[in-house]
């Protein structure tokens, strides 16, 4: 009896010693998976708070938390069960799904520093009326949240096909446990983010106003509230470049798996940056072509240009 239980003890212990070195080695799988989406993390932190914009304060963390669900929805009920579906029966496809998501990126990002030069926006979310009716601001937030959520369901996609990309030779349980792991990560990552840019301001406020802080305090306060619309900027230049850099490398990794070795090879001619360089001109010229293609599309389209 006893060497019986003692067996199912050894049992218990080598399961739990194999189970631990499963989660170690999926953390250590999603943590490279995640890392390489990065770029399009840095877009979708950069995004999210136009969303937010021209509501009272008391309603930025909800529709945040509601906006939040509908990431997590996105990638659990869509993104992830259908990349595995791909990867697991058409592996063939991650490639030319990279591609996409890249040409995506590029144009995005061309887009972005088109506007920078040109002083042309795509177009702003049209604000509430002061005078607004509750039902009116409840559809508002309505639509704001919906179309955040429709803008997540795109860089979720692109960032769950860059993660799985780094698992394609990993077993098919690695897979979902990682795919899964970046999923929570990166979630809690953005609107963990955007929950923080867009309390700065109200908290920046906080520390000059508020009575019985010192001077140091509150020059602090007026510091953050003087220093977001520049921080605003600045993580709008970083995503835009991150996602320039990204897509060329997906690309120039891409024309290299197919055969087209030359921007690798000029890559290589410029010590240390000569990768960077290549990437971020692959990421503009992409860019540069799909626009061209795109916007008389887009003009012939009812109504206005969706902004991202």
């Amino acid at each position: 009896m006893s060497s019986g239980l003692l067996a199912l003890l050894d049992d218990v212990v080598a399961l739990g010693k194999k189970a631990a070195i499963v989660l170690d080695d999926t953390a250590a799988l999603s943590l490279k998976a995640g890392s390489k989406s990065a770029a399009v993390v840095a877009d979708d932190a950069a995004v999210t708070p136009k969303y937010i914009i021209g509501f009272a304060a008391e309603r930025e963390l909800p529709i945040i938390w509601k906006i939040t669900l509908g990431s997590l929805r996105n990638k659990f009920l869509f993104v992830v069960p259908a990349v595995l579906a791909l990867g697991y029966f058409a592996p063939w496809i991650i490639t030319p799904l990279l591609v996409l998501g890249a040409l995506y990126l590029g144009y995005e990002g061309f887009e972005k520093v088109h506007e920078w030069f040109t002083g042309h926006t795509s177009g702003e979310e049209t604000l509430v009326r002061a005078d607004a009716t509750p039902e009116e601001l409840a559809a508002f937030e309505r639509q704001r949240v919906n179309s955040a959520i429709r803008t997540d369901l795109i860089l979720s996609g692109e960032i769950m096909v860059i993660a799985y990309a780094q698992l394609v030779h990993q077993p098919f349980v690695y897979q979902v446990l990682a795919l899964v792991l970046v999923a929570l990560g990166i979630t809690a990552l953005v609107y963990g983010a955007v929950a923080i840019i867009v309390k700065m301001d109200d908290f920046g406020l906080w520390l000059a106003t508020r009575e019985g802080n010192g001077d140091a305090l509150r020059a602090l306060g007026r510091g953050i509230v003087r220093a977001m619309p520049g921080f605003l900027k600045v993580l709008s230049i970083i995503g835009t470049t991150a996602m320039l850099w990204v897509a060329g490398g997906i690309i120039m990794h891409a024309l290299a798996k197919y055969g087209i070795h030359a921007p690798e090879q000029w890559a290589h001619l410029i010590p240390y940056v000569g990768a960077l360089l290549m990437s971020l001109l692959l990421g503009l010229v992409a860019g540069f072509l799909v626009w061209l293609l795109a916007t008389p599309l887009l003009r012939l389209l009812p109504g206005d240009k969706p902004a991202h």
